[in-house]
């Protein structure tokens, strides 16, 4: 069985089987013979570095790429879906990492797009009642505590996600990919997600697991399966693997430490912040100092305000009162403009909503915020963006055929690599992180880390919101713990521990 060459369809208790499967795109081999196998009632974790070709081999299966070559089974029966409709009327469903949703409709609406329930066969009428009524049925099921005609963009990015994932089950789906489903959520979240797909497991769905936390994978997959640069590499029961075997091989070799070695030493304060609040967010005066050379991080549960300060902080907010000192001078930063002309930069955690200019490439993206110094009179140099941007896709270790490349079709965690890249060349005194790491493989974590500390070690400043936990601690001089939009407190990332934080972080809930 070379190469996964099996062409004979699947076996009994086998809901989909992948064989063989191919894409490329201009320049470069996305998928060379990768294969898939997953069984019924099963969760199947797909693990891999960022451009693996994980998310790529899920999207010939939906329907978004078309396939270059190979075979898909589903139950037995040859398929090749030529869109998502497609793909979703014959049980396929996929909850994408990055949320594509019409923000100004109501939850039923997003529920029900495209295939809106009708008052009868016979009386091809819209029925919103029926679509409501139909809507309260599935979240009840999956105990999901949110109203119907809540209009999307007032809910939290967690609140939108469990949105998404009831779509796909609405679908009655038999096999349901799961992309980074975890990345936006708090832990209570993460615990409901899992109850939602043991049920679903129970039901004999098959499920496909996208995600880059081993722990997560360990706990609640059957069967794992890692992709190394398009290629398939191992297929494994759960059981028989360890975080380090995982490890070893995604990135091909032995990563023995997750978190690189700390010898910045903070020195002096760069950054003063006093009474900081928010005129239309959950923000009430905050204040903390942090010094030269130091990695602040902000932890809390989701609402907590951790977004909010970083967004004040930058000037995207609008503040209702407070001060912030840079050096032992006040600056304002009322607008993001502002912000980056006084040493501020900012890395957004909605990456693909704003991150990225998804119809521009690589080299526009990561120029675009230190335009000035490629200006010749009145003219951009190409030569210089060139040189920069070649100069911040080897540092970032960016993996694309070209500065040309548009940044839509890398990776979430290259587009990531692209921005924080994009943030370097302004050279930022103070870098503000939200989730840096969301969405981003263990080898490519360690690599924005390595940043991280070198940052600290130039004497910069830099705060770091983080879900995880472990990240925080192990990267971390000084945690900073939110609650309710209030500093509950703040903490030593040395002698401190999960408990200490989650205790303040439920303060003033």
């Amino acid at each position: 069985m070379e190469n996964g060459r099996e062409n004979a369809p699947i076996a009994d208790g086998v809901v989909l089987k992948m064989v063989d499967i191919q894409k490329v795109f201009p320049g470069v081999k996305a998928l060379d013979n990768a294969r898939l196998t997953v069984r019924r009632g099963t969760v199947h974790a797909l693990m891999g570095e960022n451009g693996a070709g994980k998310s790529t081999l899920m999207k010939c299966l939906f329907g978004v790429y078309a396939k270059d070559g190979g075979k898909i089974f589903v139950d037995g029966k040859e398929v090749d879906f030529k869109s998502s409709k497609e793909a979703l009327e014959n049980g396929v469903a996929m909850v994408h990492q990055e949320l594509n949703q019409a923000l100004k409709r109501s939850v039923t609406d997003n529920m029900w797009l495209g295939r809106f329930l009708t008052v009868s066969k016979y009386l091809p009428f819209t029925s919103e009642k029926k679509m409501q009524a139909e809507t309260k049925r599935i979240f009840y099921d999956l105990k999901i505590d949110v109203n119907p005609k809540t209009i999307m963009s007032t809910m939290s990015v967690s609140q939108r996600q469990m949105v998404e994932i009831a779509k796909a089950v609405s679908y009655n789906s038999k096999i349901i990919v799961f992309d980074e489903p975890t990345s936006s959520l708090t832990e209570e979240e993460v615990e409901h997600l899992f109850r939602i797909i043991n049920m679903l497991r129970d039901r004999g769905c098959g499920i496909i697991y996208i995600s880059h936390k081993m722990e997560e994978i360990l706990r609640i997959s059957d069967d794992v399966t890692i992709m190394r640069d398009g290629k398939w590499i191992a297929t494994k029961r759960a059981n028989e693997l360890t975080m380090n075997e995982i490890i070893r091989l995604m990135v091909g070799r032995e990563l023995t430490n997750r978190y690189p070695e700390k010898h910045s030493k903070p020195s002096g304060v760069l950054l003063k912040v006093d009474n900081l609040s928010s005129e239309y967010a959950n923000l009430h005066g905050v204040s903390f100092k942090a010094d030269r050379g130091e990695i602040l991080g902000v932890a809390g549960l989701d609402g907590s305000g951790r977004t909010e300060l970083l967004e004040n902080l930058f000037g995207m907010a609008t503040r209702r009162g407070g001060t912030i000192a840079l050096d032992g001078r006040e600056i304002k930063n009322r607008t993001p403009r502002e912000a980056v002309k006084n040493g501020f930069a900012l890395l957004t955690e909605e990456r693909r909503a704003t991150g990225i200019f998804g119809i521009l490439n690589i080299r526009e993206n990561t120029c675009i915020s230190s335009l000035n110094n490629y200006k010749i009179g009145p003219l951009l140099s190409k030569r210089k963006m060139k040189e920069k941007t070649d100069w911040a896709m080897k540092s970032m270790r960016v993996k694309a055929p070209s500065q040309e490349t548009k940044i839509s079709t890398l990776s979430g965690g290259n587009q990531q690599k692209v921005i924080l890249g994009r943030w370097l060349l302004t050279d930022p005194t103070v870098l503000l992180l939200d989730e840096p790491t969301r969405g981003i493989d263990v080898g490519a974590k360690y690599e924005i880390y390595q940043l991280i500390l070198g940052l600290a070690e130039r004497g910069k400043t830099v705060i770091m919101v983080s879900s995880e936990m472990p990240e925080l601690l192990g990267v971390c001089d000084k945690i900073l713990v939110m609650s309710g939009g209030r500093l509950a407190g703040e903490v030593d990332a040395k002698t401190t521990n999960q408990e200490e934080i989650m205790a303040l972080a439920a303060k003033y809930v």
